[in-house]
């Protein structure tokens, strides 16, 4: 017996009682679960099971009364989910999580139930952090997500340099690699973030949550391409910069794609115990000076104050703020920025045709083929019809929707800015890739190999020339392509038009998208500006 087995096991084990938290379903249909009121008792029975889990309920999908494994086809547990679902809303609790085996009737599976609605988005932000390295971004993410001073040694660091763990209600962590909140009484933080349940507790106690996402080693990002948000977007970029170092070359390269993104940003000078106070002003105009280069308006909070830098910030204007984690310097300021920031990844197009760029594939066992990403414009629902591509040679698939999950929850439907699953009829898993898209079928796409776009170069060792292959992020795409500057050349700095060609094949490349490029040391943003269906 698997330990996955084991979970099913044990839950039949301990059967269904009166006071317990177990409950048995061999199925649940609309048509007899949820009309003629039914909804409210069973909405009811399942509020039950939760209080008398502490919390936390298990629902044994396609088993008989007495606990008998029968099955049920992958339909049937789908619409099943779906009721689940929707008796979990009623009674306000979500679906945490859902295991399935396949099993000679069909499929047989095990939800867990948890107390609490899942979050809206509006109250989750997420902020992704850049960086020099040692420049103390991750000593000063720990400090605040805990509350606790650095040793000076880094000792808050520590708390994140683990392996990714599950955050409850439907936040992974792929999300963060920190995350604290603020309730009517303040921050709500975590004591220990090495452990599940203290996360978990963070996420159900607040009412707001901030989630940070790490760049990944001392790779440039772009956030639709950080794998670990799974195509959901970031809110505001937060940038350090050590007041013992000062900015580097690295520091303007992250800044760079920060702003070309025009991903709203705030600088944190950190470090300030370790230097005087002169040492601390110079760097604080270095910083400022750096921005003014790159046509940012600096708005130092000690000055102006955390109204203005919430009223003020944006693609243009950048706060600055001195912190150090030693002496919690600062931190009370990030802690008040981030409780009033208002989210900006908003969704563009809610009401244009569906459109979905593919972050992450998967199979689940009983439902086959799933597509997960950030929907881009419009709304779609189970049972549409969509085209899946482009495959290799350009062309699209018609596929269906089997169901939709977002939060754990089955849904009918799902609309622009929301990250889901979408479990596809018509495909195997095999054959949807990361960086394809879902349309309406209907659509008539049109697949490029080459594109042309307004290049700046923010690294190279040399010069770009004819051929020069770099790696390219756009949207949820990771190709290798070959640059054409129009001048035949790029110096670092330079900001150019260039003919971009993919290497491999083509993709659904659209006017006005940004892009990032790198190969090495060398790296650069970018905007489409024309594309080429027939190159």
């Amino acid at each position: 017996m698997s330990a996955d087995r084991a979970v099913l096991e044990r839950a039949i084990e301990r059967g269904e009682q009166e006071g317990g938290s177990v409950e048995f379903k061999e199925r649940l249909t609309k048509d007899l679960h949820v009309d003629d009121g039914r909804l409210e008792s069973l909405a009811a029975q399942l509020r039950h099971r939760v209080l008398s889990g502490d919390g936390e309920a298990t629902y044994v999908v396609g088993v008989t009364d007495d606990g008998g494994i029968a099955g049920i086809d992958p339909d049937a547990f789908s619409e099943s989910m779906d009721v689940l679902s929707l008796l979990a809303d009623e009674a306000g609790a979500h679906i945490e999580e859902v295991q399935t085996w396949g099993v000679e009737g069909g499929i047989v599976g095990v939800a867990t139930i948890r107390e609490g609605a899942v979050l809206e988005d509006d109250e989750h932000i997420v902020v992704g952090t850049a960086g020099h390295v040692d420049h103390g971004k991750s000593t000063l993410v720990g400090s605040l997500v805990t509350g606790t001073p650095d040793d000076g040694e880094g000792d808050t660091r520590g708390y994140l340099d683990v392996q990714p763990h599950e955050v409850e209600r439907g936040l992974s962590a792929d999300l963060s690699y920190g995350v604290y909140g603020f309730d009517d009484n303040g921050a709500v933080r975590m004591d220990n973030p090495h452990r599940k349940s203290d996360r978990a507790r963070v996420v159900e106690e607040a009412d707001r949550l901030v989630s940070f996402v790490d760049t990944v080693g001392h790779e440039p990002w772009l956030r639709t391409t950080i794998r670990g948000l799974v195509g959901q977007k970031l809110d505001y970029g937060l940038l350090t910069v050590a007041a013992d170092d000062g900015p580097t070359n690295t520091t303007r390269e992250h800044l760079g794609i920060l702003l070309a993104t025009d991903l709203p940003t705030v600088v944190a000078i950190t470090k300030a115990d370790l230097v005087g106070d002169e040492r601390v002003h110079e760097v604080e105009r270095e910083v400022e000076r750096l921005l003014r280069e790159v046509d940012r308006t600096p708005l130092r909070v000690a000055r102006h104050g955390v109204d203005a830098a919430v009223e003020e910030i944006n693609e243009t204007v950048v706060p600055v703020v001195t912190t150090s984690a030693v002496t919690m310097e600062g931190l009370d300021v990030l802690d008040e920025l981030f409780e009033r920031l208002p989210k900006t990844a908003r969704p563009a197009g809610a009401d244009e045709p569906f459109a979905m760029y593919i972050d992450r594939t998967y199979k689940v066992t009983g439902v086959g083929a799933v597509a997960s990403g950030t929907i881009r414009s419009g709304r779609v629902e189970a049972g549409d019809e969509l085209l899946l591509g482009p495959m290799a040679d350009g062309s699209f698939r018609e596929v269906e929707v089997r169901s939709i999950e977002m939060h754990y929850h089955r849904v009918d439907e799902a609309r622009a800015g929301r990250i889901v699953g979408i479990a596809l009829k018509g495909v195997r898993e095999a054959d949807v890739e990361r960086g394809m898209v879902l349309l309406p079928r209907g659509a008539d796409p049109d697949p490029v190999r080459e594109f042309e776009a307004e290049v700046m170069v923010l690294n190279h060792p040399t010069r770009i020339g004819d051929g020069y292959e770099p790696v390219v992020h756009l949207e949820t795409v990771s190709e290798a392509a070959a640059f054409y500057p129009e001048d035949g050349q790029l110096l670092p700095g330079d900001t150019g038009r260039a003919r971009v060609r993919f290497k491999f094949r083509p993709y659904l490349v659209e006017e006005g998208q940004r892009f990032v490029f790198r190969e090495g040391r060398s790296k650069g943003v970018g905007t489409v500006t024309s594309v080429d269906p027939d190159a």
